[in-house]
């Protein structure tokens, strides 16, 4: 840590996935770890991070217009600081500092480690500072977090992909699938309870082709298993599968493994047989609802959502109806809904069929009302139910105007209930649990008015209450070093990069 960093405030903005959320945490207990501070809500920082995503086709315009308005805060204090890394920075390597030369540093997917010395640098040379790796360097979870949450957190199973999907440009990004050693990955589990954390989600591109690298089928529903023999984990989510790596063992081991939630997320993509194909999804529609309806036959109450393309290059009225027809037969709870976006780099971008916007929206707004429909009358089956609600922060916008809080049910569905009746212990407070009965089914939530009829306070509500926060140190791959020399061009960092051993996972709270 050098005297120049100690107190100095930073802000992070993270765009995208779940993922980038998470190496959000890790940038944060890297930037703690060298002496910088949250900054205020309304305060000018001393740094500004931003954590990118280069899924979305206004990803870039969104990012350069971001900074474009920061450049009069930059202009009037010349010591701010500003960084960008992800999928966008490792994309757009040294043409960020080009098009907003005021940028200090731009870093990659591949060294999410590299942030606090980078900035050094920068501050030292009084130049930008752009290194960008081409393999992985430090495996995320060798690095400190600052969690964002003190009743759930997440926890990388692997990062990478190995599939070959012509629309996604995520495994140029992020590179081959690499995976961690299940007893590392269950050490982060157990230091994030040991700091009261009650509910973990376990993070891969395609978390259930987990073991590939280590040679073991059956590793992911081996993990999951393993997850309910770790005392007070309550709840195990896990995301995203694939449906051509998803096999009866991880139903099996959901279904058997009490913390294990019924929740499924699998992206569909598409409907058409056809279309599938061409995306390089290696499965076909029958398949898929051949897997929904194993994972009901033995969770009959299942959450089960989903992604959806519209509008991939060459997609007829007959793909798109096919679509549809799936969507009816999988009556999924709610469903993530994309416009195809065209990103240079895939083999999609060069496809003939390229199809207009206006079909591409009518076909959209289609599947929106269906889906809607359908979420709708799912939820209406829910009126009347009890349901157990793990408590959350700020999930509900008219929360504050209606005197209700906001929680998840284990299936994942999100609860607006009333926190009231003789069963609160004091007071109601996130990271709680509590129980309630279902009153009104809407499209997107539920709502609970009643009386709460069970309140649990627990650690991780008495951490929210405190202001507290876990925060993790790392767990290493334990693997042997390997890799080739940097090559330097300009104050451009291109470099293959070796993966160190080493370390376990413990727990701390700030």
């Amino acid at each position: 840590m050098t005297t120049a960093e100690v107190g100095k405030t930073y802000q992070i903005r993270t765009f995208g996935c779940q993922m980038n959320v998470h190496d959000s945490e890790r940038l944060a207990g890297q930037l703690e770890e060298a002496g910088y501070v949250p900054a205020p809500d309304g305060g000018a920082p001393d740094l500004v991070v931003f954590n990118t995503c280069a899924v979305r086709e206004n990803a870039d315009n969104k990012l350069y217009g971001t900074l474009g308005h920061l450049r009069p805060a930059k202009d009037a204090n010349p010591d701010m600081q500003i960084a960008v890394g992800g999928c966008l920075a490792q994309k757009d390597r040294g043409e960020i500092v080009k098009r907003a030369p005021w940028v200090d540093v731009v870093f990659g997917t591949h060294n999410l480690g590299a942030l606090p010395v980078l900035l050094e640098r920068a501050r030292h040379n009084a130049e930008a500072e752009v290194e960008i790796l081409e393999s992985l360097e430090t495996f995320p979870s060798t690095l400190p977090a600052r969690r964002d949450s003190a009743y759930a957190g997440w926890v990388s199973v692997s990062v990478g992909c190995n599939n070959t999907c012509t629309f996604c440009i995520v495994p140029s990004l992020r590179g081959k699938e690499r995976d961690r050693r299940p007893g590392e990955v269950l050490a982060e589990v157990e230091a994030l309870v040991a700091e009261g954390v009650l509910e973990v989600t376990l993070l891969g591109q395609n978390v259930n082709s987990y073991g590939v690298e280590f040679g073991d089928r059956q590793a992911f529903s081996k993990l999951l298993r393993a997850t309910g023999g770790i005392d007070g984990l309550e709840r195990v989510r896990f995301t995203s599968p694939h449906p051509a790596a998803f096999t009866d063992d991880v139903i099996d081991a959901m279904a058997e493994t009490s913390n294990v939630c019924h929740q499924l997320h699998m992206p569909l993509q598409s409907g058409s047989d056809r279309v599938l194909k061409e995306m390089r999804r290696s499965y076909r529609s029958s398949r898929y609802l051949s897997i929904l309806d194993k994972v009901r036959a033995v969770m009959p109450d299942a959450a089960i959502t989903t992604d959806i393309i519209v509008g991939f290059p060459g997609e007829t009225d007959e793909d798109f109806e096919a679509t549809l027809d799936v969507v009816r037969q999988a009556r999924f709870s709610s469903a993530f809904t994309f416009q195809y976006s065209k990103r240079p780099g895939t083999p999609a971008a060069d496809m003939p069929g390229q199809l207009p916007k206006q079909v591409v929206q009518e076909r959209y707004d289609r599947l929106v009302e269906l889906q809607n429909e359908i979420s709708w009358q799912e939820n209406k089956k829910l009126v009347g139910r009890k349901v157990e609600l793990l408590v959350a922060t700020g999930e509900g916008r008219k929360d504050a105007e209606t005197h209700r809080m906001s929680g998840r049910a284990r299936d994942g569905r999100l609860v607006h209930f009333t926190p009231a009746g003789p069963a609160v212990d004091r007071a109601v407070r996130p990271g709680d649990v509590v129980e309630t009965v279902i009153t009104y089914g809407a499209p997107h939530h539920l709502v609970a008015d009643g009386d709460v009829l069970t309140h649990r306070r627990t650690r991780a509500g008495d951490n929210v209450e405190a202001g507290l926060r876990p925060k993790t140190d790392g767990v290493s791959l334990g693997l042997p070093s390997f890799g080739a020399p940097a090559t330097v061009t300009g104050n451009t960092v291109v470099r293959s990069a070796s993966m160190r051993g080493g370390g376990r996972a413990t727990g701390g709270r700030a």
